[in-house]
Parts: structure tokens; C-alpha cells; sequence
């Protein structure tokens, strides 16, 4: 072979290795921009302000833990089209003015997507006017406020849970099916909002069974965040002209259960019923078995419908050894009805705060797994009215068939 062929040879071989290295080095350098394309995608931003301490730390606590074991699941699975949720949840002490100031931090500093799972009516009063004027979306609140339930509904306000006057309402029913007198109900609440939302919700359910003497019945309040439950009491036992057989209770965990011990002497007989899990069995003693009512808004904790054993599963995974319970349920459940509308929202490109709005207002009769459709639209945004009833018995709460309700509670 002439030394003119070698060299030509030489010249192609060396050209295709060129060639071939420049390729391979494009593609490597691709695949590093497709992985930190993936890894850089923002995270999608949600928000929470909640009583992680002071009087209802119980229920802003196993708020916040089912919401963050759903928003783990999805992380781990790989986020909403790649992008993982940042959840960013903020203590507000059950006061407002703390409330306040988290959700300016969340919406004009953190520029969070939405609020979700605030917990607490006192929060709500200031929540409410916030969101509105900030046009960002109020989602699944745990507080039964009718607030937060207007008609036509506030744009950017959505509820997944039923209503304080929904829960007043079938405890009434209850506590008048067993042969009780209206007469003989009296009323316990904190001195806000929260309070004030149990006692109206008593007062329309009673004026809805044919009584009109609701304002005359024996009623106590206290102030928010301490356990001063005596002088609440005392106007109770004042006013009462014959003897208290139901208490309806619309005070927060430590204030329900000293008011119980304090009530219980004096009307030994008497039962004592409240909304939304606010009372916590390790607060009462035996001898309170079966005397205890509580409505609740999501189903039981240990039922075999397919979200429940879905969260049982999940609380295990990613709960760091919390037991399951109706709050942390609650939660679970909201956060998971959330992330359907995200999926759909970033199907759509409406992955922002306006577009949000839009898409939960065409979900229609969707089951996140309790067998219970939820529908909105820009005239609806209420979500489930359902409640589930619990007795305490055993030590912990128990589902129970009594008071009776007008919905089907479990299957």
C-alpha cells in the first residue's frame, strides 16, 4: 500500500473519531441537562398556618401530619409532573394576629401556590379576608365556620369537611331522639368566633325541632387559650331553672375535658357531646364510659374503606410512629383531594393561583376512596356534609350509631 493511501486512511479514521467523540460528548453533556432539568424544576409551594401550639396544638398537629404523609407519598413517587411538593407549615398559637402575619409571610414572601389545612375559626376570621384580597385559594380548613361557607361561596375559599352547624345539628337530633327535653340542654364555649359558631348551630338546629326557647337555655363561655372553665360553669348552674342532662360542648381539647370533671359532679347523669374530635380520651376517666359524644367529619380511622387502609398504609410509612386518629385522617384526606386538582391543573397548564380556582370549580363527583362524591362549582364550593359519630368507651373513641344522623355514616 502507497504511503498517499496509508495517509488518506489515517485521515477518514481519525476524522470518524473526531466525529465520534464530539458525539458522544454532546450527549453526555445533553444527559447532565436533562438531569438537572428534572432535579431543577421548581417545587410547587403550598402553605399552612396552624395551631401547632396553644390550646388546639392537638388538632393543628395531626392536621399538618396528614397532609405532610400524603404530600411524602407523592414526593417519593416523583412529585406532579416531576415537581416536588414544599410544604411549609407555620405555628399561629390558635391567636389570629399570628395567623395573620404567617399567611402574609406565605403568600407575599414564600409566594406559596395555596393555603391548605388551616386549622381553627379563629384563624378563619382573619384567613378569609386575606386570601380573598390576595386571590389565592383557602383549601380544606379544619374549622366548620360558616365563615368560610358562604352564598354564593367566596372565589377562593373551598371546604372539604361538613359544618359546625352540620355537627350541632345531628348532635341535637341525637340528644332529642333519647328522650331528652330541650329544656333540660345547656351550652359551653369558647369566647370567639369558634364558640359562637357552636352555640348559633345549636340554636337554628333547636329552632328546627320546633323549640323557640333556645336563648333562654343555661349557657357559659371562656376566653381562648386558658383552662379558666369555673366561672363558665358557675353562670350555667345560676341559669339552669331544672336539672342539665346534655351539655353541648364547643370548647377545645384541655377546656372540654376540666369542664367535663367539674360538670359531671354536679350532674352526675348528664351527658356531654362535641364537634370535631375535641376532646381527647386520655383526658377522661371510666367512669364517663358512654357519656361522651363526639361528631366527626371524616370516617373511622380503623375502617376498611379503600383511602383509609390507603392512609393506615401510608401513616406507617412516612408518620414516624403515629397512630392513626380522626384528625391526622382529616388531613390525609384533604391533601389528597388537593392533589387531584394539582394533576389536573398541570394537565391543563393551569398550575397557577388563578387557574386552581378554576379547575376545583369544574371537579365534579370526585371519590378520593371513602365511597362519597364531591362535587364544586363557582356556586358550591362546600365538599362533604357526612358525619360520623364516636362514643368514648374502652379509653378511646368508638364508633356508634348514636346520636343518629340523617346521613349513612359507614358501610
Amino acid at each position: 500500500m502507497g504511503l498517499k493511501m496509508m495517509n488518506k486512511i489515517l485521515t477518514v479514521t481519525f476524522n470518524h473519531f473526531i466525529l465520534l467523540s464530539l458525539c458522544l460528548i454532546t450527549l453526555f453533556f445533553l444527559s447532565i441537562g436533562y438531569a438537572e432539568t428534572a432535579e431543577q424544576k421548581p417545587p410547587i409551594k403550598l402553605g399552612m398556618s396552624a395551631s401547632m401550639t396553644g390550646g388546639a396544638a392537638a388538632s393543628g398537629q395531626s392536621m399538618k401530619l396528614g397532609l405532610q404523609v400524603y404530600f411524602d407519598r407523592i414526593n417519593h413517587a416523583g412529585g406532579i409532573q416531576g415537581r416536588k411538593i414544599e410544604f411549609i407549615a407555620m405555628d399561629d398559637g390558635y391567636e389570629p394576629l399570628r395567623a395573620a402575619a404567617n399567611l402574609h409571610k406565605l403568600i407575599d414572601k414564600d409566594q406559596v401556590l395555596a393555603i391548605i389545612g388551616n386549622n381553627g375559626t379563629p384563624a378563619a376570621v382573619v384567613a378569609a379576608p386575606i386570601v380573598t384580597e390576595s386571590k389565592i385559594i383557602l383549601f380544606g380548613a379544619r374549622t366548620g365556620s360558616a365563615l368560610l361557607r358562604k352564598k354564593p361561596p367566596d372565589r377562593y375559599i373551598f371546604n372539604v369537611r361538613a359544618s359546625h352547624a352540620d355537627e350541632v345539628e345531628a348532635l341535637i337530633k341525637g340528644v332529642l331522639g333519647s328522650g331528652i327535653k330541650p329544656e333540660n340542654i345547656a351550652f359551653f364555649s369558647q369566647n370567639d368566633a369558634f364558640g359562637d359558631s357552636i352555640y348559633q348551630g345549636g340554636m337554628k338546629a333547636l329552632a328546627k325541632e320546633g323549640f323557640t326557647g333556645g336563648d333562654r337555655l343555661p349557657y357559659g363561655r371562656y376566653d381562648r387559650n386558658t383552662l379558666d372553665v369555673a366561672a363558665a360553669f358557675a353562670r350555667i348552674v345560676e341559669q339552669a331553672k331544672v336539672p342539665v342532662k346534655a351539655f353541648i360542648l364547643g370548647g377545645v381539647y384541655a377546656p372540654n375535658a376540666q369542664f367535663i370533671k367539674l360538670a359531671k359532679s354536679e350532674y352526675p347523669d348528664a351527658i356531654f357531646l362535641t364537634v370535631s374530635g375535641l376532646i381527647n380520651p386520655n383526658d377522661l376517666t371510666k367512669d364517663l364510659e358512654g357519656r361522651v359524644f363526639v361528631s366527626q367529619v371524616v370516617p373511622y380511622p380503623d375502617s376498611n374503606l379503600p383511602a383509609v387502609i390507603e392512609y393506615r398504609e401510608d401513616l406507617k410509612k412516612y408518620g414516624g410512629g403515629a397512630q392513626p386518629s380522626f384528625g391526622s385522617l382529616e388531613g390525609y384526606l384533604v391533601a389528597k383531594l388537593f392533589v387531584m386538582g394539582l394533576e389536573k391543573a398541570a394537565l391543563s397548564n393551569k398550575l397557577n393561583r388563578e387557574g386552581i380556582v378554576d379547575v376545583f370549580e369544574s371537579l365534579n363527583a370526585v371519590d378520593v376512596g371513602i365511597g362519597i362524591d364531591i362535587t364544586y362549582n363557582k356556586n358550591d364550593h362546600i365538599g362533604l356534609t357526612n358525619i360520623w359519630l364516636s362514643v368514648f368507651k374502652d379509653g378511646k373513641f368508638e364508633r356508634t350509631n348514636w346520636p343518629k344522623t340523617k346521613e349513612k355514616v359507614e358501610h
